[in-house]
């Protein structure tokens, strides 16, 4: 840019967003947009009433590192350190999956299976909580809920707990160190089980964009050569622990669709229910019933 030409956001957005179409992104002008909006310490939509504006120099080098790294391939929520899902805001770091819009289906699953329940308190399990995105929008819902959230990441957990509190929900959360259910009680059961485990079979992995492949955590990615490894372990525990006419829930990947289903027909204390497609009408949750009860 020429030197009589000033920097100002207008400016920098442009630029930004051309810089990085040129180096790969998928939605550079939204990059651009959140990665000012982080340097200026303002919100996305005050961007378009300082066009203007012309940032001091510190603000212009904490973008320039942050659009450097993000040329490199580093997601931008991890840059900037949280990402919004189902409308509220979650802190998010490399040891946790970046919340994604095909999880707010099985959000919804939930949530509507629950209203339709009486207005006793319910019990809700999320195995593998990670950031906490699931059992805490759940709690935040779900008024009436009690949540366990259990995850085998310590890290993990760490960040669900700060979601958890920021939201204030962490009153109604129990955050448990747990390999799927083995931390926890044999006598406790819940009502709900609700879970985004790992569904990428070791193959599939290889085809993801490199800023997934390269940057989120493989164990919450990686689920074995055909990509149901922990799903086959998680269903029969899952069993286990509904209580009679208690819902499982799990989002899955549109690839192991039929073979999950193999596996929720095998279990015959389960009966499975409608499969939720999402947008590209693909299968992302299975659901199933735990028989017995009303």
């Amino acid at each position: 840019m020429p030197p009589s030409q000033s920097w100002t956001v207008g400016r920098l957005l442009a630029w930004t967003a051309d810089y990085l179409k040129r180096r790969g992104s998928e939605s550079p002008r939204l990059d651009a947009e959140v990665l000012l909006a982080h340097s200026l310490g303002c919100k996305r939509i005050e961007l378009y009433t300082a066009f203007d504006r012309v940032p001091a120099e510190e603000t212009r080098a904490a973008l320039r590192e942050l659009v450097r790294r993000r040329a490199e391939g580093a997601p931008v929520a991890y840059l900037v350190g949280h990402r919004e899902f189902y409308s509220l805001d979650f802190r998010v770091t490399p040891d946790v999956l970046i919340p994604r819009p095909e999880t707010e289906f099985l959000v919804i699953a939930l949530i509507d299976l629950a209203r339709r329940r009486s207005a006793e308190p319910i019990t809700v399990c999320d195995v593998g909580t990670g950031s906490g995105i699931i059992a805490v929008t759940a709690a935040k819902h779900l008024p009436n809920s009690r949540v366990t959230a259990s995850d085998v990441s310590p890290a993990a957990l760490a960040v669900a707990r700060h979601n958890a509190e920021a939201h204030g929900v962490l009153d109604r959360i129990e955050l448990v160190q747990s390999d799927l259910f083995s931390a926890l009680p044999p006598e406790r059961h819940f009502d709900f089980v609700v879970s985004n485990p790992p569904y990428v079979s070791e193959a599939e992995l290889e085809r993801l964009a490199p800023e997934v492949r390269n940057h989120e955590p493989r164990l919450a990615l990686v689920a074995g050569r055909r990509g149901t490894k922990v799903i086959e372990a998680l269903l029969p525990q899952a069993a286990e622990r509904l209580n009679p006419g208690g819902h499982l829930l799990l989002e899955i990947s549109p690839m192991i669709h039929q073979a999950v289903e193999a596996l929720l027909a095998a279990d015959d204390r389960l009966e499975p229910g409608p499969t939720v497609k999402d947008l590209a009408r693909l299968p992302r949750v299975v659901q199933a019933r735990r028989k017995g009860g009303k």
